[in-house]
């Protein structure tokens, strides 16, 4: 441990009480015209302190922008491995960033925290010296380590923290299980208070022989949206370093980490080898009646939407993936374990929950140490990611794969990836049954509810490199499928035509606009890729537009930067190129008249503006273009691989911040804003329309 560390560690116990007391004010924040500021600002800084940070943040600046200089003249072979600068860069840029954004933004929420931040600096100037020299110690530390990556969403680095087991060789050919840990809420929880206590504190397990890998999570939203991007983006940072076992992979965490856990498991369930789930909550709606004491009006899409992240509707998908819950017994969100036992007994599955005896919202000692024995027994297994010649009984048919979606956003498990659905925010599900017949052959059955077309993806089998014909039935349809037995996994893929079902060796069904994986919207979804928002440089259709758009073009940005920690990338309509639609999501901020750049594509969106009439239109709907405007996500016309989005960020709002159950998409793919009603802490204006686009992406009939 260095010196700076040791100093920081008198901190830690203030932080942790200080986290552990930030989870929510329950009735007290159901008012959407009072709501309170988060994250609020911070303590004032004294002008000696502020011009100490300052020095010191020149300093490390100066140092950062030489070695990107020198980052510029590292060979290619170096940065295509992923090597040198270009890896450890960032570890010293999280440093600058998160005293920078303190002091610029008033994020010191205690005066103790101002020394923590000088002492930060130090370490970011130790570590940018040691680079510059070649050096980069730190990545061969063992103990809590602190480390950064470069966002691909936008640019910013962003920080994580790693706990490397003393024993660990980076040498042999052994790999590490390594387990990913989901912090609890924390409304101050700024970058400075996560390293720091990500550089003095080991959290609740560091079992032996594992890595433990912290994510920040893009601050305080129990790890959705970006926060959900920063899990993966941290996660392959760390396998780029480390040697880690990628089928010893588990998620885990209590309390606003909990119900990460619980969307990472029920999400992602070919991923991880087990889930560990503690406390927090699992689904919207019944966690906000019982904990927040809320009364919910939501509109239909709402209601809809909440089956992006509510885990109750994918408890299917943990068939297959080991999961122990943890609750405490007098703890009140036990109640996020107890609807997923629900859920699963609906599903004929049982579910592992350990409760801790007459505990409040902790982790019993006891139940610690019973927790363990089920991840270490299960570690030893690992994680499969293909079928492997599965042997029933002779003429009994057994479920082997079973996985259930609302969404292309999630549509793979650990060998069924669900290409197409018939209708999005309705159940898609796939179950795979296998039956042994006595002429050796494996014969394979597949049900399927509101899918369109899939793939199956089978593992080699002892490596020979014939090919096998096997009968496989497809609800009605009855399919021979030549599976490899070479060394290599094979694809199988299914596609329906009409009320029968086709199989073929490619995509072939890939073609035309339709929505597919990462494709799929509703408008939240363009903000879990690279985006760049479009700023218009005229006037618009009339000063009430303008007025508006400016508005909530500042709220974007503003937010983005408060809620999801970076900072948009923005661009002017007159500067946006070709390449910038081919590397991000475009969002198009005004109008035709207003926006140089939409004025190229605007005649081809669904969704759009009659000039001519001075009306935009959805269908037959037609609204008053001057005091009106439509918010809307669609393949890019000038890319359909990327996204086009019209004034729009991320959809949830300051009231949604309160808690983070209510942190889920509040519109749909599209909506038409009347902007003579202000925006407030809930919406962007009054919705007068709003829906889904159908499969093709084109408009379904107004809603009546």
């Amino acid at each position: 441990m260095c010196r700076w560390h040791k100093r920081l560690c008198c901190f830690t116990l203030t932080l942790t009480a200080m986290f552990a007391l930030a989870w929510g004010d329950g009735p007290a924040d159901n008012q959407f015209d009072t709501v309170r500021r988060v994250p609020k600002l911070g303590v004032e800084v004294s002008p000696a302190d502020r011009e100490e940070l300052e020095a010191g943040l020149k300093v490390l600046g100066d140092q950062i922008a030489k070695l990107k200089e020198t980052e510029d003249d590292e060979p290619e072979s170096t940065r295509s491995r992923g090597e040198g600068l270009r890896l450890a860069l960032p570890d010293v840029e999280i440093f600058y960033r998160a005293v920078d954004q303190a002091l610029r933004y008033q994020e010191f929420f205690d005066v103790k925290e101002i020394p923590v931040a000088k002492k930060l600096l130090e370490i970011g100037k130790e570590r940018a010296t040691q680079l510059t020299m070649g050096q980069a110690p730190w990545t061969k530390a063992t103990g809590l380590v602190v480390l950064g990556y470069r966002s691909k969403i936008d640019q910013t680095v962003q920080p994580y923290g790693l706990i490397i087991p003393e024993t660990y060789d980076p040498q042999p050919s052994h790999r590490y299980r390594l387990d990913l840990w989901f912090h609890g809420r924390g409304e101050t929880l700024s970058e400075v208070n996560f390293i720091q206590q990500r550089m003095t504190n080991k959290g609740e397990f560091t079992p032996p022989e594992t890595l433990v890998l912290h994510p920040y999570g893009r601050y305080c939203n129990a790890n959705k949206f970006a926060g959900e991007i920063d899990t993966f983006e941290a996660l392959e940072n760390a396998q780029r370093r480390y040697r880690i076992d990628n089928e010893k992979i588990a998620v885990r965490g209590f309390s606003m980490g909990g119900a990460a856990c619980w969307q990472f498991a029920v999400h992602y369930p070919g991923r991880w080898f087990a889930a560990n789930p503690g406390a927090g909550f699992s689904e919207t709606p019944d966690f906000l009646k019982v904990f927040q004491k809320e009364t919910l009006q939501p509109t239909w899409f709402e209601q809809k939407l909440w089956r992006w992240y509510d885990c109750t509707g994918y408890a299917a998908n943990l068939a297959f993936l080991p999961t122990v819950a943890y609750s405490g017994e007098i703890d009140s969100q036990k109640q996020a374990a107890d609807m997923m036992e629900a859920a699963l007994k609906a599903e004929k599955l049982p579910l592992i929950h350990i409760i801790g005896p007459m505990t409040a919202h902790k982790i019993h000692a006891d139940s610690k140490i019973e927790i363990e024995r089920y991840l270490s027994r299960w570690a030893r297994l690992g994680a499969p990611q293909e079928l492997d010649s599965p042997l029933p009984k002779d003429g009994e048919w057994e479920t082997i794969e079973q996985f259930q979606t609302y969404t292309l956003r999630y549509n793979k498990s650990r060998w069924i990836t669900i290409h197409r659905m018939k209708e999005h925010w309705e159940p898609a599900r796939i179950v795979v049954q296998t039956k042994a017949e006595k002429n050796g052959l494996t014969e394979l059955r597949v049900i399927t509810k509101n899918v369109d077309a899939f793939e199956l993806r089978f593992a080699d089998d002892n490596g020979a490199d014939d090919t096998i014909l096997h009968p496989i039935t497809v609800d009605q349809t009855k399919l021979t499928a030549a599976m490899s037995r070479g060394r290599n996994p094979k694809s199988l893929y299914f596609y329906r035509d009409g009320e029968d079902w086709q199989s073929h060796s490619d995509t072939i069904f890939e073609s035309g606009l339709h929505k597919r994986h990462g494709l799929q919207g509703p408008i939240d979804d363009a903000f879990l890729d690279a985006f760049i928002f479009v700023k218009p440089t005229m006037k618009g259709l009339s000063p009430e537009v303008d007025k508006w758009v400016q508005a909530e073009f500042d709220h974007a940005v503003t937010h983005w930067r408060q809620q999801m920690r970076g900072d948009a990338r923005i661009k002017l309509d007159t500067e946006i190129t070709k390449e910038d639609m081919e590397d991000a999501n475009v969002v198009f901020w005004g109008d035709p008249r207003s926006n140089d750049a939409l004025i190229q594509v605007f005649d081809e969106l669904p969704v759009s503006w009659d000039l001519k009439e001075n009306v935009v239109h959805a269908g037959e709907q037609k609204f008053d273009a001057a005091f009106h405007m439509p918010i809307m996500i669609y393949p890019n016309p000038l890319n359909p691989k990327r996204y086009l989005v019209l004034n729009s960020s991320f959809t949830y709002r300051e009231y949604d911040y309160l808690n983070n159950a209510r942190q889920t998409p509040k519109l749909p793919d599209w909506a038409i804003i009347d902007v003579r009603t202000p925006p407030n802490s809930r919406w962007p204006g009054k919705i007068v329309a709003a829906d889904f686009f159908d499969e093709e992406w084109k408009l379904k009939p107004a809603k009546k």
